[in-house]
């Protein structure tokens, strides 16, 4: 049984010889260290700014050479996944960017006024400032959804993972894009967003039913062949509890997760789902949303693998294990441990390992490969 199989029985509550393992992403940092050079892969900010300076050649050369390199190096890893930010999906080939002023350093601004600003603790690029979020008005006629005037992506955005995938579609798990979520949609951003589930839902309901028909609409092109499941990503939760009321949830958002997660199984794949925070109150939620497997796993949010494991028993698999924060601040010996007792919770079956999040950047890579030590020992004992 190679990754593929294992995963797979692992996903259908079956037997499998080992516990797979697999991590949402790498940083570049730790890539970095493993390949032996620099790269654009999970380089986020490097790979925004040489995207702005159109060298959308170099980044796709980088990511399909590099992320082939890290995943033969780290044979213990059953799992691919293109989803995670850049990784996958580039730009088309003959796209002419369009570059923002730089106003300061780590600083940007685009031509409607938006601002951009480097963070130098997780290496990203992010929008502060929209000078719309707040005045713009919706109405629901503007989310009227017409199939006939959709342009199909150019299939030059999907040059690194057919390329990837390629590489490892007979042995490895393959993890790629789908539509659009659609799910919790934001109108505004954050903030704004969250407030208009109360303040205007017809507005919002529209916009949900939109991004719906969207997401079903693009499946038929991003949902490539021979991957095994895709990944949606958005978060639902703080580490106290759930972003809105899981009754507006249940109403609003919950029927949205279901036409897609229908919509995605036609194409005879696995939906995973990616979200931070809290969301114990969610969890009936997702399972009748259909998600067959729930990935990150904060402990420091009051998430427990052992309870969550008695909660989703044999309905939803599950994908963590190791803190984030053991493998940034803790001691080799720590991680050691750490792992050790999340291999005992998935040997009940129905797990995935991996950290409880992603190896983020600053992550101490002897810690990292501390933690594979411990997995590949065990694969050796339980083969």
């Amino acid at each position: 049984m190679n990754s593929k199989d294992c995963v797979k029985a692992v996903l259908n509550f079956e037997p499998a010889p080992y516990v797979p393992y697999g991590e949402y992403a790498i940083d570049s940092d730790t890539v970095e260290r493993i390949i032996g050079h620099e790269t654009y892969l999970r380089a986020k900010a490097r790979t925004q700014t040489a995207l702005w300076e159109g060298r959308r050649d170099e980044v796709v050369q980088s990511l399909k050479e590099d992320m082939v390199t890290l995943y033969k190096k780290l044979d213990c890893i059953d799992i691919v996944n293109l989803m995670s930010e850049a990784c996958g999906l580039v730009p088309p080939k003959d796209h002419i960017p369009e570059k923002p002023k730089k106003i300061a350093d780590g600083t940007w601004e685009d031509k409607k006024g938006r601002i951009y600003k480097y963070s130098s603790i997780t290496r990203d690029i992010t929008m502060i400032h929209d000078p719309d979020r707040w005045d713009r008005e919706y109405t629901p006629e503007e989310f009227h959804f017409d199939e006939n005037s959709m342009n199909p992506p150019d299939p030059s955005c999907f040059e690194v993972i057919d390329h990837v995938v390629d590489q490892f579609k007979e042995d490895k798990f393959i993890i790629s894009y789908a539509g659009r979520e659609a799910g919790l949609v934001l109108l505004g951003g954050m903030e704004r967003g969250l407030t208009e589930y109360l303040t205007d839902p017809d507005v919002v309901q529209a916009a949900i039913d939109y991004e719906t028909r969207l997401g079903n609409y693009e499946d038929a092109f991003f949902i490539r062949d021979d991957i095994d499941a895709i990944f949606w990503g958005q978060d639902f939760a703080y580490n106290t509890g759930p972003l809105i009321n899981p009754d507006i949830f249940y109403e609003m958002v919950l029927p949205s997760l279901k036409a897609r997660v229908e919509n995605v199984k036609k194409h005879n794949v696995y939906v995973f789902k990616h979200c931070c925070g809290n969301t114990t109150a969610l969890s009936s939620l997702f399972v009748q949303a259909g998600y067959d497997c729930y990935q990150s796993i904060q402990k420091q949010a009051g998430m427990d693998l052992r309870n969550l494991r008695e909660i989703y028993g044999t309905e939803m698999c599950l994908w963590g294990g190791v803190d984030v924060s053991t493998l940034i601040n803790g001691t080799m010996q720590d991680v050691r441990t750490e792992t050790k007792e999340s291999l005992e919770i998935a040997r009940q079956g129905g797990m995935i390992l991996g950290s409880s999040h992603s190896i983020a950047t600053g992550c101490n890579y002897d810690n990292f490969m501390a933690m594979l030590e411990v997995i590949s020992n065990d694969r050796k004992q339980t083969r």
